[in-house]
């Protein structure tokens, strides 16, 4: 047994936990995974059956006295964001996940925890171990590919499931159930490069931006936090008083995360150097100071680099790439006039590479409005093109309307009363879950959505409050024995 889970409750949850912490799970590498539940569930002598895409049903028969109950469904997806700090040594393709438990957090060693969706795996798989629980007939839904693609989710075809009543066990905070959720799409801009030889006595420098806490661009980009891209794109346009030319800028790597680190490479005339040097110290304090409270780990420096080929963008492609990204809105749009607290629109500016023949910038913009999503889809597409850029959207994914009137969150909310007297917090996310997928797949699908307390999903971050998984636990239990 892991030293980090040894002595936690529910004993089953984090047994299973940390097994699959073991088991690389990447999106879209999901077979090891997906071979393991199928697995788990042949020694437990449960039903199980999974299509092409990895997707896994198991079905687990009904407690005596409960046969007649309805059908429910406990899911929740097999992959994991393969996320690091840049200085960490890990191959998330063969390395397990080092546990690291603090006080009342579970946290990794340096890389993402996975507890986002783990949690629901460990559930599902420790529910469907023990059979001293009282729950009428249940299916365990295993989806793929949630994170970069919500492909399993897309893929779910007619008969898969039997269920019509369906608990999605991948929300992040305990107390909250969740009834709605936003839809979401990319918009990526591209730019055919074109360079030219460094000019002749430059010296390259390497501008970097770390430190920062990135995140779930849903779930935290209402918290003020730094955007890598953005802030570099500021740091690089101060650098025009040198006369600096761009060669190389790459920052963030998850469409679906606000970026924590960003680099560039440009070259300066060797006597301009030091005056580099004293515009990014600036900068950095400049913006330590913007977000002192949010972001006191953020560091921006230069560095001497050696490049074996000196080239840089040509001017014009320069200035639009600066233009483009600064004139790109970044964070909340539109806050929803329904639902306290709730981001009803939002964009990100997520990831921006420089290959051999172009220069790509991936934003992603949400909204539980669909016409809010396109509006901001537009404003996009017409900031892409007039920096020059062509610009397309991706197909993305529906968003979930609440059902307030909803069976299985009334069985919800009178179960969590029951167990901890008080009445649970029913919200809207604004992040895609594969509710919204789910409910067009198989209409008339009554849902829920809830689960324990997550921070910095999506980032080296990431961490789960080890009380939380208890309370969360024995809420899912509840409303399996309440359920009729």
């Amino acid at each position: 047994m892991s030293e980090a889970i040894k002595g936690l409750k529910p004993e089953l949850v984090w047994k299973y936990f940390a097994e699959i912490s073991k088991i690389p799970r990447p999106s879209k590498h999901e077979k090891r995974i997906s071979d393991y539940i199928m697995e788990t569930a042949k020694k437990l002598g449960l039903e199980a059956k999974r299509d092409k895409f990895l997707n896994v049903v198991v079905k687990k028969k009904a407690s005596p006295g409960k046969e007649n109950a309805k059908m429910i469904c406990l899911q929740g997806h097999l992959d994991m964001v393969p996320e690091k700090n840049k200085e960490k040594v890990h191959d998330f393709m063969k390395d397990p996940i080092e546990l690291v438990r603090s006080g009342n957090m579970l946290m990794a060693n340096g890389t993402t925890l996975g507890a986002d969706n783990g949690v629901a795996v460990a559930t599902n798989l420790a529910i469907m171990e023990d059979s001293t629980l009282v729950h009428g007939p249940v299916e365990f839904l295993f989806t793929v590919d949630e994170e970069t693609g919500l492909t399993g989710a897309n893929n779910l075809k007619p008969g898969f499931l039997e269920s019509t009543t369906l608990m999605n066990l991948d929300s992040e905070e305990e107390g909250s159930l969740y009834v709605g959720c936003s839809g979401g799409r990319n918009t990526i801009g591209t730019w055919k490069l074109a360079v030219e030889n460094a000019p002749r006595g430059a010296v390259a420098l390497k501008v970097i931006v770390k430190g920062l806490k990135g995140g779930h661009s849903g779930l935290e980009i209402d918290k003020g936090r730094g955007n890598s891209v953005k802030i570099i794109t500021r740091v690089l346009i101060a650098l025009d008083k040198v006369k600096a030319r761009l060669s190389h800028i790459e920052g963030g790597n998850k469409s679906n995360a606000i970026p924590r680190e960003a680099e560039a490479i440009v070259f300066v005339a060797k006597k301009d150097s030091g005056k580099a040097k004293k515009i990014v110290d600036q900068w950095c304090a400049t913006v330590k100071a913007e977000l002192a409270s949010v972001e006191p780990d953020m560091l921006i420096i230069v560095e001497p680099v050696v490049v074996k080929k000196a080239k840089v963008l040509k001017k014009a492609l320069q200035a639009s790439l600066y233009n483009t990204i600064s004139a790109l809105p970044h964070g909340v749009l539109k806050m929803s006039a329904d639902i306290s607290e709730l981001v009803e629109t939002s964009t990100n500016v997520a990831i921006i590479t420089t290959g051999k023949k172009a220069i790509e910038l991936i934003t992603s913009q949400r909204s539980s409005v669909a016409t809010e999503t396109e509006e901001a889809l537009q404003t996009m597409n017409a900031i892409f093109t007039l920096g020059g850029a062509k610009a397309v959207h991706t197909e993305g994914y529906p968003g979930w309307k609440p059902n307030l009137a909803s069976p299985i969150l009334k069985v919800a909310k009178e179960s969590y009363k029951q167990l901890y007297g008080k009445e649970p917090r029913v919200k809207a996310i604004h992040a895609g879950l594969e509710c919204g997928i789910i409910g067009e797949k198989y209409p008339g699908m009554d849902m829920v959505s809830f689960g324990p307390t997550l921070e910095g999903v999506h980032s080296p971050d990431e961490k789960i409050h080890i009380d939380t998984v208890e309370k969360y636990y024995a809420l899912v239990l509840a409303i399996l024995k309440n359920q009729n």
